[in-house]
């Protein structure tokens, strides 16, 4: 049987950005409290709820990925700790380039993988990103697309449903 699926996006919608810089030690990290709320009522609904994150600070030497598999444990055990549930999968790319990485968001690689270990239905599934790169990338995987505040319009592209703040979401899925 066919799975739904939310894939988040994770620095501006699952922990607060740091505007210009990577988040690189788990000091920074910082989850966004709304994100608990919106995770747990997923979980509730049967939803997988799936990481889908570029890091290209490690791709650049910014960050070792010891640094950020040590942010992503740390992410882990805290949602885990405040909700009792974790992602069901956490994907991450490390490219710096874009033109050259199948996974790098705005292209769909992290999703599609996802979709074909998780066995996903694609009609019934979502991304929520708070760029352009991620609603692109949910398109180009064929999934339904939620930007949560104002995207860059570098890549003109309109998501399927646009909100103000993460709780928004949740009426989508009452």
């Amino acid at each position: 049987m066919k799975r739904k699926a939310v894939f988040f996006d994770r620095d501006g919608i699952v922990n607060f950005r740091i505007v210009g810089e990577y988040i690189n030690q788990k000091d920074n990290f910082h989850f966004i409290p709304d994100f608990f709320q919106v995770f747990s009522r997923l979980k509730e609904l049967g939803y997988l709820v799936i990481l889908v994150s570029n890091q290209k600070g490690v791709g650049k030497g910014l960050m070792t990925l010891e640094e950020l598999k040590q942010i992503n444990e740390f992410m882990i055990q805290e949602l885990y700790e405040r909700t009792g549930e974790s992602f069901d999968d956490v994907f991450y790319c490390t490219d710096a380039n874009e033109e050259i990485s199948p996974r790098l968001k705005p292209n769909p690689g992290m999703i599609i993988e996802a979709i074909e270990k998780w066995n996903i239905e694609s009609s019934l599934s979502w991304i929520v990103g708070d760029s352009s790169k991620d609603i692109l990338a949910g398109k180009r995987a064929g999934i339904k697309t939620i930007l949560v505040g104002l995207a860059d319009e570098s890549l003109n592209i309109e998501p399927d449903v646009s909100v103000n703040n993460l709780l928004e979401i949740l009426e989508l899925f009452e």
